[in-house]
């Protein structure tokens, strides 16, 4: 496929979203000549900053809703990845792609991918920090919210590609011998997304899809545990496993506060002694980029260096500000209750935490633990919050709340917060009802943290 290929074709780009790919589908196709009609079940007012960032294109827009003729017409149909495949409209539709695919096909260049319930975004960021040094065309995209069709031209024949994966986007390539990288990563499997998939098993079969196009010469690194090793048996690239203490059972992994790589016959330190994000799974995660850099080609000790400087991510683990003493983190993007329980364990001040939210069908009960260590709880509304209430009540736990809203739970935090602690976001559910998406819950913490007066 080339890009002239889509001149005057008609096109639907079907979600136009906030966060890139159905913006970047409907400029890189429109300036390819297509056609283009882009539809979103979303108003002009919500999507008021999306369709003012094409304006210089002519593109016509069906809003509030979708119409069958806009697909039954379509010699091509781009599909947002949370569209599930039995939608109706796809199924009147011929052709059916999604930017990512688009992308792979048009794409020569050495791809790195990553996928995993939790951590992906930072190995990738981390990778993307590390690579820049030798590569400065090397670019990141693909479910961290940046279109991989929106660098596609600006590309040079060498620059390596970074990729994060969701399962969604995963299952979308199934079948389409479209993803050949030259490394690829499982960061973790957890239960996610059930209230998207018939069960576990249909989503962990979407996350094999990352290495099943991979050939001998290549490389693919997983956690080492019972699934993980299920992976590498099931894989043609060389594999490589991290995560276990237990030396000779890993080749990437930590002993101490040491993150350390077992390989070429011999065994190199790939992470400075400290980073700028605490506790030990962004170390972790860091270990994991570190690895996939030397598999590259990069040496043990220009990666120690970039780390070292490396600031993490925004929305994950972020320290959005200091107020007299008390320090205030952006964990937004934790989701699911295990990254709750990882943001909760990376401190060793008293926390004051806020979580809750909407439900994906996910079991709390094995982080009451957890959640009993924790200074202080304040709960936002959600179907996941009467699940935590339920855990809390049952163990004897005080919390505050239910809040209708974020200010109501953060202003409590705040005035009970004192020097030397923490208040930290971390949800462990999602974000639907009152919020956009998580990236708008983390945005409206981080203002009411810089809104604090200063002291």
């Amino acid at each position: 496929m080339e890009p002239q290929d889509f001149k005057n074709m008609n096109v639907t780009v079907m979600g136009l979203g906030l966060n890139g790919g159905g913006v970047a589908s409907v400029r890189f196709l429109a300036e390819q000549g297509a056609r283009v009609t882009a539809t979103d079940l979303r108003s002009a007012a919500i999507l008021a900053p999306t369709i003012d960032s094409l304006k210089d294109l002519d593109i016509r827009y069906v809003l509030n809703e979708h119409r069958m003729e806009d697909f039954e017409k379509a010699d091509l149909v781009i599909k947002n990845p949370a569209v599930p495949a039995s939608s109706p409209f796809l199924a009147a539709s011929g052709r059916v792609e999604t930017d990512l695919s688009l992308f792979l096909s048009l794409c020569s260049n050495p791809i790195l991918a990553v996928t995993g319930s939790k951590g992906k975004s930072t190995v990738v960021s981390a990778l993307h920090h590390i690579l820049k040094a030798r590569y400065p065309g090397c670019r990141l995209g693909g479910n961290i919210t940046v279109s991989p069709l929106s660098f596609l031209k600006e590309l040079q024949k060498e620059d390596p590609v970074i990729l994060e994966l969701s399962s969604w986007q995963l299952g979308d390539l199934k079948g389409r011998d479209l993803l050949h990288p030259e490394i690829s990563v499982l960061t973790n499997i957890m239960n996610d997304h059930q209230n998207m998939y018939n069960s576990f098993e249909d989503y962990v079969d979407d996350k094999r899809v990352i290495y099943q196009g991979q050939t001998r010469g290549q490389h693919a690194l997983f956690l080492a545990d019972e699934r993980g090793r299920s992976f590498a048996s099931d894989c043609k690239a060389r594999s490589w496993f991290y995560g276990s203490t237990q030396k000779g059972e890993s080749e990437l992994y930590m002993q101490d506060n040491e993150g350390l790589f077992h390989f070429e016959g011999k065994e190199e330190s790939l992470l400075p002694p400290l980073l700028k994000t605490p506790g030990f799974y962004f170390r972790q995660n860091c270990l994991i980029a570190a690895g996939v850099a030397r598999l590259f080609g990069e040496k043990a000790s220009l990666i120690r260096s970039r780390l070292e400087d490396y600031p993490g991510i925004p929305h994950r683990l972020e320290l959005v500000a200091r107020h007299q003493d008390i320090h205030y983190y952006n964990d937004t993007t934790s989701t699911i209750p295990e990254a709750m329980a990882a943001g909760i364990q990376s401190f060793d001040s008293p926390l004051h935490l806020i979580c809750g939210g909407t439900d994906k069908e996910l079991d709390y009960r094995e982080i009451a633990p957890v959640l009993s260590s924790v200074q202080d709880i304040y709960l936002l509304e959600g179907t996941a919050s009467t699940k935590i209430i339920s855990i809390l009540q049952e163990s004897g736990k005080t919390y505050w709340g239910p809040f209708s809203s974020l200010e109501e739970a953060f202003a409590l935090a705040s005035s009970r917060a004192r020097a030397g602690e923490v208040v930290l976001l971390s949800p462990g559910a999602t974000s639907f009802g009152m919020f956009i998406n998580e990236f708008h819950r983390g945005n409206l913490f981080r203002e009411l943290a810089a809104a604090l007066p200063s002291s």
